[in-house]
Protein backbone atom coordinates (compact mmCIF):
# COMPACT_ATOMS: atom_id res chain seq x y z
CA UNK A 1 0.00 0.00 0.00
CA UNK A 2 1.42 3.71 -1.14
CA UNK A 3 2.24 5.81 1.55
CA UNK A 4 -0.55 8.65 -0.15
CA UNK A 5 -3.21 5.51 -0.21
CA UNK A 6 -2.37 5.34 3.69
CA UNK A 7 -2.87 8.78 4.24
CA UNK A 8 -6.14 9.05 2.47
CA UNK A 9 -7.70 5.96 4.67
CA UNK A 10 -6.68 7.08 7.45
CA UNK A 11 -7.98 11.31 6.65
CA UNK A 12 -11.20 9.14 5.98
CA UNK A 13 -11.35 7.45 8.99
CA UNK A 14 -10.86 10.07 10.92
CA UNK A 15 -13.80 11.78 9.65
CA UNK A 16 -16.06 8.94 10.20
CA UNK A 17 -15.51 8.56 13.55
CA UNK A 18 -15.94 12.17 14.10
CA UNK A 19 -19.42 11.79 12.35
CA UNK A 20 -19.72 9.14 14.54
CA UNK A 21 -19.09 10.74 17.69
CA UNK A 22 -20.78 14.34 17.04
CA UNK A 23 -23.99 11.76 17.12
CA UNK A 24 -23.23 12.09 20.90
CA UNK A 25 -25.86 14.97 22.51
CA UNK A 26 -23.68 16.62 23.96
CA UNK A 27 -20.90 15.85 21.11
CA UNK A 28 -17.56 14.47 22.40
CA UNK A 29 -14.80 16.84 23.46
CA UNK A 30 -12.12 15.65 21.60
CA UNK A 31 -14.31 16.86 18.05
CA UNK A 32 -13.11 20.22 18.81
CA UNK A 33 -9.45 19.38 17.46
CA UNK A 34 -10.29 15.98 15.78
CA UNK A 35 -12.47 17.55 13.23
CA UNK A 36 -9.71 20.89 12.53
CA UNK A 37 -6.86 17.87 12.14
CA UNK A 38 -9.00 15.93 9.77
CA UNK A 39 -10.00 19.21 7.42
CA UNK A 40 -6.20 20.25 7.63
CA UNK A 41 -5.47 16.46 6.16
CA UNK A 42 -7.62 16.48 4.00
CA UNK A 43 -6.58 19.54 2.59
CA UNK A 44 -3.02 18.34 2.45
CA UNK A 45 -4.84 15.66 0.39
CA UNK A 46 -6.47 18.08 -2.18
CA UNK A 47 -3.20 20.30 -2.80
CA UNK A 48 -1.39 17.41 -3.69
CA UNK A 49 -4.22 16.34 -6.17
CA UNK A 50 -4.51 19.44 -7.23
CA UNK A 51 -1.62 21.35 -7.22
CA UNK A 52 1.07 18.64 -6.68
CA UNK A 53 2.45 18.44 -10.31
CA UNK A 54 2.82 22.39 -10.52
CA UNK A 55 -0.38 22.95 -12.86
CA UNK A 56 -3.98 22.62 -11.88
CA UNK A 57 -5.28 19.18 -12.39
CA UNK A 58 -8.57 18.11 -12.19
CA UNK A 59 -10.92 15.40 -12.10
CA UNK A 60 -14.08 13.67 -10.98
CA UNK A 61 -12.60 12.78 -7.67
CA UNK A 62 -10.59 15.76 -6.72
CA UNK A 63 -13.29 18.12 -7.65
CA UNK A 64 -16.06 16.36 -5.33
CA UNK A 65 -13.71 15.90 -2.66
CA UNK A 66 -12.88 20.10 -2.44
CA UNK A 67 -16.72 20.67 -2.56
CA UNK A 68 -17.23 18.90 0.40
CA UNK A 69 -13.55 20.01 2.09
CA UNK A 70 -15.12 23.24 1.52
CA UNK A 71 -18.62 22.23 2.91
CA UNK A 72 -16.90 20.75 5.93
CA UNK A 73 -14.93 23.88 6.48
CA UNK A 74 -18.13 26.22 6.45
CA UNK A 75 -19.89 23.80 8.59
CA UNK A 76 -17.15 23.95 11.03
CA UNK A 77 -17.22 27.83 11.39
CA UNK A 78 -20.63 27.97 11.59
CA UNK A 79 -20.68 25.41 14.38
CA UNK A 80 -18.63 28.04 16.61
CA UNK A 81 -22.19 29.93 16.86
CA UNK A 82 -25.01 27.62 16.32
CA UNK A 83 -26.54 23.88 17.66
CA UNK A 84 -25.23 22.43 14.25
CA UNK A 85 -23.72 19.11 15.48
CA UNK A 86 -26.28 16.92 13.34
CA UNK A 87 -25.58 18.52 10.38
CA UNK A 88 -21.85 18.26 10.80
CA UNK A 89 -22.07 14.93 11.84
CA UNK A 90 -23.64 14.76 8.44
CA UNK A 91 -21.25 16.46 6.17
CA UNK A 92 -18.22 14.92 8.05
CA UNK A 93 -19.90 11.11 7.32
CA UNK A 94 -20.09 12.81 2.98
CA UNK A 95 -16.75 13.67 3.69
CA UNK A 96 -15.38 10.75 4.31
CA UNK A 97 -16.76 9.38 1.52
CA UNK A 98 -15.30 11.78 -0.62
CA UNK A 99 -11.39 11.77 0.73
CA UNK A 100 -12.32 7.60 -0.12
CA UNK A 101 -13.66 8.45 -3.76
CA UNK A 102 -10.38 10.27 -4.31
CA UNK A 103 -8.38 6.79 -3.56
CA UNK A 104 -11.02 5.26 -6.94
CA UNK A 105 -11.22 8.00 -9.03
CA UNK A 106 -7.86 9.30 -9.88
CA UNK A 107 -8.64 9.84 -13.11
CA UNK A 108 -6.88 13.81 -13.42
CA UNK A 109 -6.76 16.36 -16.31
CA UNK A 110 -4.33 19.48 -16.90
CA UNK A 111 -6.56 22.36 -16.77
CA UNK A 112 -5.10 24.55 -19.79
CA UNK A 113 -3.55 27.94 -18.82
CA UNK A 114 -3.94 26.67 -15.37
CA UNK A 115 -0.61 29.26 -14.36
CA UNK A 116 -2.94 32.32 -15.15
CA UNK A 117 -3.99 34.23 -12.25
CA UNK A 118 -7.30 35.23 -13.40
CA UNK A 119 -7.80 31.63 -14.21
CA UNK A 120 -7.42 30.43 -10.73
CA UNK A 121 -9.17 33.21 -9.05
CA UNK A 122 -11.89 32.30 -11.29
CA UNK A 123 -11.97 28.00 -9.83
CA UNK A 124 -11.47 29.10 -6.49
CA UNK A 125 -14.88 31.64 -6.88
CA UNK A 126 -16.28 29.03 -8.66
CA UNK A 127 -15.90 26.06 -6.14
CA UNK A 128 -16.45 28.39 -3.05
CA UNK A 129 -19.84 29.26 -4.22
CA UNK A 130 -19.85 25.70 -5.19
CA UNK A 131 -19.30 24.71 -1.17
CA UNK A 132 -21.94 27.55 0.49
CA UNK A 133 -24.08 26.32 -1.88
CA UNK A 134 -24.07 22.93 -0.94
CA UNK A 135 -24.38 24.15 2.81
CA UNK A 136 -27.42 25.91 1.41
CA UNK A 137 -28.81 22.46 -0.29
CA UNK A 138 -28.36 20.44 2.81
CA UNK A 139 -29.93 23.11 5.28
CA UNK A 140 -33.33 22.59 3.20
CA UNK A 141 -32.79 19.33 3.39
CA UNK A 142 -32.84 18.88 6.89
CA UNK A 143 -35.31 22.00 7.21
CA UNK A 144 -37.44 19.46 4.72
CA UNK A 145 -37.24 16.65 7.50
CA UNK A 146 -37.85 19.13 10.86
CA UNK A 147 -40.97 20.51 9.28
CA UNK A 148 -42.02 16.78 8.13
CA UNK A 149 -41.40 15.92 12.10
CA UNK A 150 -43.40 19.11 13.27
CA UNK A 151 -46.51 18.10 10.62
CA UNK A 152 -46.91 14.97 12.46
CA UNK A 153 -46.55 16.23 16.19
CA UNK A 154 -43.38 14.71 16.53
CA UNK A 155 -40.49 16.66 18.24
CA UNK A 156 -37.51 17.36 16.42
CA UNK A 157 -34.46 15.00 17.64
CA UNK A 158 -31.82 16.10 19.92
CA UNK A 159 -29.29 18.26 18.25
CA UNK A 160 -31.41 19.88 15.65
CA UNK A 161 -31.73 23.38 15.53
CA UNK A 162 -34.45 25.27 15.57
CA UNK A 163 -36.43 25.85 11.98
CA UNK A 164 -36.17 29.81 12.50
CA UNK A 165 -32.06 29.52 12.99
CA UNK A 166 -31.43 27.29 9.80
CA UNK A 167 -33.88 29.42 7.81
CA UNK A 168 -31.50 32.40 8.78
CA UNK A 169 -28.68 30.80 8.07
CA UNK A 170 -29.93 29.01 4.93
CA UNK A 171 -30.78 32.64 3.39
CA UNK A 172 -27.37 34.09 4.40
CA UNK A 173 -25.40 30.87 2.83
CA UNK A 174 -27.27 31.72 -0.55
CA UNK A 175 -26.71 35.27 -0.22
CA UNK A 176 -23.17 34.54 -0.08
CA UNK A 177 -23.08 31.54 -2.18
CA UNK A 178 -25.05 33.58 -5.26
CA UNK A 179 -22.09 36.49 -4.50
CA UNK A 180 -20.16 34.15 -5.88
CA UNK A 181 -21.80 32.19 -8.40
CA UNK A 182 -22.71 35.45 -10.07
CA UNK A 183 -18.92 36.20 -10.17
CA UNK A 184 -18.22 33.23 -11.52
CA UNK A 185 -21.20 32.70 -14.25
CA UNK A 186 -20.33 36.01 -15.49
CA UNK A 187 -16.50 35.78 -15.53
CA UNK A 188 -16.67 32.71 -17.59
CA UNK A 189 -19.28 33.88 -19.90
CA UNK A 190 -17.78 36.63 -20.65
CA UNK A 191 -14.03 36.30 -20.21
CA UNK A 192 -13.84 32.61 -21.61
CA UNK A 193 -11.29 33.35 -24.18
CA UNK A 194 -9.36 34.88 -21.65
CA UNK A 195 -9.68 32.62 -18.87
CA UNK A 196 -10.05 29.68 -21.04
CA UNK A 197 -8.58 30.57 -24.31
CA UNK A 198 -11.25 29.57 -26.01
CA UNK A 199 -14.45 32.13 -26.89
CA UNK A 200 -17.94 30.61 -25.12
CA UNK A 201 -19.58 27.60 -26.14
CA UNK A 202 -23.48 27.40 -24.87
CA UNK A 203 -22.78 23.52 -24.34
CA UNK A 204 -25.29 22.16 -21.26
CA UNK A 205 -22.71 22.91 -18.54
CA UNK A 206 -22.80 26.38 -19.39
CA UNK A 207 -27.18 26.60 -19.41
CA UNK A 208 -27.36 24.53 -16.61
CA UNK A 209 -25.06 27.07 -14.37
CA UNK A 210 -26.79 29.96 -15.87
CA UNK A 211 -29.82 28.26 -15.18
CA UNK A 212 -29.08 27.31 -11.82
CA UNK A 213 -28.23 31.34 -10.80
CA UNK A 214 -31.23 31.77 -11.95
CA UNK A 215 -33.26 29.78 -9.69
CA UNK A 216 -31.00 30.81 -6.80
CA UNK A 217 -31.58 34.95 -7.61
CA UNK A 218 -35.53 34.37 -7.88
CA UNK A 219 -35.13 32.76 -4.83
CA UNK A 220 -33.65 35.68 -3.44
CA UNK A 221 -35.68 38.39 -5.33
CA UNK A 222 -39.09 36.42 -3.96
CA UNK A 223 -37.55 36.30 -0.31
CA UNK A 224 -36.73 40.04 -0.38
CA UNK A 225 -40.47 41.50 -2.17
CA UNK A 226 -42.56 38.34 -1.15
CA UNK A 227 -40.95 36.88 2.44
CA UNK A 228 -40.92 33.20 0.27
CA UNK A 229 -40.32 30.87 3.13
CA UNK A 230 -40.92 27.66 3.79
CA UNK A 231 -41.85 24.54 1.25
CA UNK A 232 -41.20 27.26 -1.45
CA UNK A 233 -37.66 28.23 -0.63
CA UNK A 234 -36.48 24.74 -0.11
CA UNK A 235 -38.07 24.28 -3.16
CA UNK A 236 -35.86 26.60 -4.86
CA UNK A 237 -32.89 26.10 -2.92
CA UNK A 238 -33.14 22.22 -3.57
CA UNK A 239 -33.41 22.74 -7.57
CA UNK A 240 -30.96 25.28 -7.92
CA UNK A 241 -28.22 23.23 -6.12
CA UNK A 242 -29.17 20.48 -8.23
CA UNK A 243 -28.72 21.73 -11.55
CA UNK A 244 -25.77 23.36 -10.29
CA UNK A 245 -24.64 19.68 -9.20
CA UNK A 246 -25.53 18.50 -12.75
CA UNK A 247 -23.51 21.32 -15.02
CA UNK A 248 -20.29 20.54 -13.33
CA UNK A 249 -19.95 17.37 -11.51
CA UNK A 250 -22.38 15.81 -13.22
CA UNK A 251 -21.05 15.99 -16.40
CA UNK A 252 -17.18 15.18 -15.29
CA UNK A 253 -19.28 11.66 -13.79
CA UNK A 254 -20.65 10.79 -17.12
CA UNK A 255 -17.65 11.78 -19.19
CA UNK A 256 -15.03 10.49 -16.63
CA UNK A 257 -16.21 7.74 -14.95
CA UNK A 258 -19.60 6.35 -17.37
CA UNK A 259 -17.44 7.07 -20.90
CA UNK A 260 -14.35 6.68 -19.71
CA UNK A 261 -12.83 9.97 -21.47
Amino acid sequence: MSPLLLVTLCVGALYGWVAWRLQRTPPAASVRWLLPTALLAHGALIYESVLGQGDIRLGFGNSLSMILWLTAGVYWLASKGAPLARLQSWVSGLAAVSVLGMAFFTATHVIPNSQALALRAHLVVSFLAYGLLAVAALHAVLMTMLEKQLHRGALPQNGAPPLLTLEAMLFRTIGAGFALLTLAVFSGVFFSEELFGTPLQFSHKVILAILSWLVFGGLLVGRHFRGWRGRTALVWTITGFTLLLLAYLGTQFVLEVLLGR
